[in-house]
């Protein structure tokens, strides 16, 4: 198979100035919730390409990503400049581990994501067959200003369909938004706001914690993580905490 296939867009929402989604029609390899592929454009005779999640569950009939343009971005801000109708290069081949077959069992799965990191989440909590893994789903999900937490609306309505059990703790760092906790999600861990919000205890005999995000978070949650016992998960050696940088 090709290095790259052509895709063209379908479909795009703008959530703010800079945070944007774009529904692709294109040719792919299968894929598991969770993963990602790579995009690309041409641009002065140089292919630019990024990786970016898939937030559409494995089924659906087209791609969907999210992304933020970045002032300095080599290809974010080319990508907010697309239309319907308008191609992009599409990586045929998914990648990446941040799927539940490599999670280990347990009684809750909690999801941090800052900023876009949340699009793997999106998708895995959309496939059918996710729900029969364990018994509850906590998404976590920070952002700076309330304008940035998409799909939102899709959310809420998740939260109302399964309300035994998923649970939604959103997070705004920069200002204060009415049912959102305000700060950072290491601080919030640490201080057990995030757990009171959920209503449930973190612990290593029946969490499992999947964090994707910026660096400087993943680092700090991780810290938190491991002062409650919990370890990071291995094949060779199972844990509790799965991890993806998000750049």
């Amino acid at each position: 198979m090709s290095e790259w296939v052509q895709g063209r867009i379908v479909e795009r929402i703008d959530w703010n100035d800079k945070l944007f989604s774009l529904k692709v029609d294109a040719d792919v390899q299968p894929f598991v919730a969770g993963q990602f592929t790579k995009l690309a454009l041409e641009q002065g005779g140089e292919r630019v390409q990024r990786a970016y999640s898939f937030v559409n569950p494995p089924d659906a009939e087209h791609l969907e990503f999210l992304a933020v343009a970045v002032d300095e971005g080599k290809l974010s801000p080319r990508l907010q400049d697309l239309g319907v109708g308008d191609n992009i290069m599409v990586s045929p081949r998914p990648s990446g581990f941040l799927t539940l077959d490599e999670v280990p069992a347990g009684r809750e799965l909690w999801m941090f994501a800052t900023g876009t990191a949340v699009g793997p989440f999106l998708s895995i909590l959309q496939s059918d067959d996710c729900w029969d893994r364990y018994e509850t789903f906590i998404l976590v999900y920070a952002v700076r200003y309330a304008e940035d937490l998409a799909y939102l609306e899709q959310i809420q309505a998740l939260a109302k369909a399964r309300p035994e059990q998923f649970r939604f703790v959103p997070i705004v760092s920069r200002e204060t938004h009415e049912g959102a906790l305000q700060g950072r999600i290491p601080q919030l861990l640490a201080s057990e706001a995030i757990q009171k919000a959920a209503g449930l205890p973190i612990a290593p005999a029946r969490s499992q914690t999947l964090v994707c995000g910026n660096p400087e978070m993943i680092r700090d949650t991780l810290a938190v993580l491991e002062g409650m016992g919990l370890r990071k998960n291995l094949r060779r050696t199972p844990g509790q905490i799965t991890m993806e940088k998000y750049w």
